[in-house]
C-alpha cells in the first residue's frame, strides 16, 4: 500500500502545488513561449506529470487560455484586472508612496507614471495643482538609467530564478573588477541606492552588492533555488546599515544626545533594538544592541559634539580619533 500524508503534511503539499501554480503562471505571463514542461518540471524539482497536472488546472481550473508553441507555452489572452475602489485615505497615501517612489533612483519608469497618472485621476479637480508640484521627476542621467535597466534584470533574474554572469566592481581592495557568477535572493533599497543579496559561486557564500558596482550583468540559461533557511532579515542580522561583513560581534551600545539632536534621534526608527530615554534636562539616553560598523561610526560623527558615547569604551576612543584626526587635518595650513 502507498504511505499516507499525515493530514498537516498533505496541507502542506498542497500549498507547496498552489504557490507552484501562481508561480508558473506568472512566469508564463511574463516571458511568454520561455518555458517548456521540461524546464518547469527542472525549475521545481518535480515529475512532467506532475506539471502536466499543473497546467491542466491552469486551463480548466483557473481558466486561463493557455497554449503551446515550439519554444514554450504562452497565454492567448490574459483577463483584464477588475476595477479597484479606494477610500480617500487610502487613495491619497498610495499617491503618496508612488512619488516618493519616483524619487529613488532606480524606480522612476514609464509604468511607474502611468500608475501615478491612474491614482491621480481619482482625485478631484481642484487637486490637480498640487499633485503636478509633487510631480517632479528626479532627471535621468547615465548613471541612474543604468541602475533602472540593471534593476529590471535582477528582478527578472530573481523572478524566473535564473543565474547570472556579473562583472562586479568590489568597494575595497582599490575597487578590483571581477567577472562571476550569482543566484539572485533579494533586492533591497538602502539609502539612495540599491542592495542585492545573492549566492556567490566563486566564492560559495550568500553576500551583499551594492547594484550601481554591477558593470554588466547576463542572464544565463540556467535555473537555480533558493536556500529554504534563507531570510533576509536573519541574514542582515544585528547590524547597522548593510555592511555585516564589517561588523563586530553585536554588543550594548549607550550614547547620550542633546537635547536638540536627542528630539530628532528619538522621533526615528533605527533599529529594531533601540530604546530611548529622556533625561529631565531634555537630553536623551539612546541604547542599541548591534555589531558595529563603519556605517554606524559615521553616522555618529555626523553629530559631531551633539553625542557622547558612554559605552562601549572601544566604540568611544574610535569617535575620539576620528574626531582628533579631523581637527588635525583642518589645523593644517592651506596652500592657496
Amino acid at each position: 500500500m502507498p504511505q499516507q500524508l499525515p493530514s498537516g503534511g498533505r496541507e502542506f503539499e498542497e500549498t507547496k502545488r498552489i504557490a507552484r501554480i501562481l508561480e508558473i503562471v506568472q512566469m508564463i505571463a511574463v516571458a511568454p513561449q520561455r518555458y517548456r514542461r521540461q524546464d518547469l518540471a527542472n525549475r521545481f524539482e518535480v515529475s512532467e506529470r506532475m506539471i502536466g497536472k499543473d497546467l491542466e488546472v491552469i486551463r480548466h481550473g483557473l481558466k486561463l487560455s493557455l497554449a503551446r508553441s515550439r519554444s514554450g507555452y504562452f497565454f492567448e489572452e490574459t483577463p483584464n484586472m477588475p476595477a479597484v475602489q479606494y477610500t480617500f485615505a487610502e487613495a491619497l497615501a498610495l499617491l503618496l508612496t508612488l512619488q516618493a517612489a519616483r524619487q529613488m533612483t532606480g524606480v522612476s519608469s514609464a509604468e511607474l507614471a502611468s500608475a501615478t497618472a491612474r491614482i491621480e485621476a481619482l482625485f478631484p479637480i481642484e487637486f490637480r495643482p498640487i499633485l503636478r508640484q509633487m510631480a517632479v521627476p528626479l532627471p535621468m542621467t547615465a548613471k541612474r538609467e543604468h541602475r533602472q535597466q540593471m534593476l529590471k534584470l535582477l528582478n527578472l533574474a530573481l523572478l524566473q530564478r535564473r543565474k547570472l554572469d556579473i562583472v562586479y566592481q568590489t568597494g575595497s581592495r582599490g575597487g578590483a573588477i571581477s567577472e562571476r557568477v550569482i543566484h539572485p535572493y533579494h533586492i533591497m533599497p538602502y539609502v539612495r541606492s540599491w542592495q542585492l543579496i545573492a549566492y556567490c559561486e566563486r566564492r560559495q557564500d550568500i553576500l551583499m552588492f551594492k547594484v550601481d558596482r554591477i558593470h554588466k550583468a547576463t542572464m544565463l540559461d540556467e535555473n537555480y533555488k533558493v536556500s529554504e533557511d534563507f531570510d533576509a532579515n536573519e541574514y542582515i542580522g544585528n547590524v547597522w546599515g548593510v555592511m555585516r561583513g564589517d561588523a563586530t560581534e553585536p554588543e550594548d551600545i549607550v550614547l547620550c544626545f542633546t537635547p536638540d539632536a536627542g528630539r530628532w534621534v528619538a522621533e526615528e526608527y533605527w533599529h529594531s533594538s533601540q530604546k530611548v530615554e529622556v533625561r529631565d534636562d531634555g537630553s536623551v539616553i539612546f541604547r542599541l544592541h548591534i555589531g558595529i560598523t563603519p556605517e554606524f561610526v559615521n553616522w555618529l560623527l555626523y553629530y559631531g559634539n551633539r553625542v557622547e558615547v558612554l559605552e562601549p569604551d572601544h566604540l568611544r576612543k574610535k569617535v575620539v580619533e576620528e574626531h582628533r584626526d579631523a581637527a588635525a587635518l583642518y589645523a593644517k595650513e592651506r596652500n592657496m
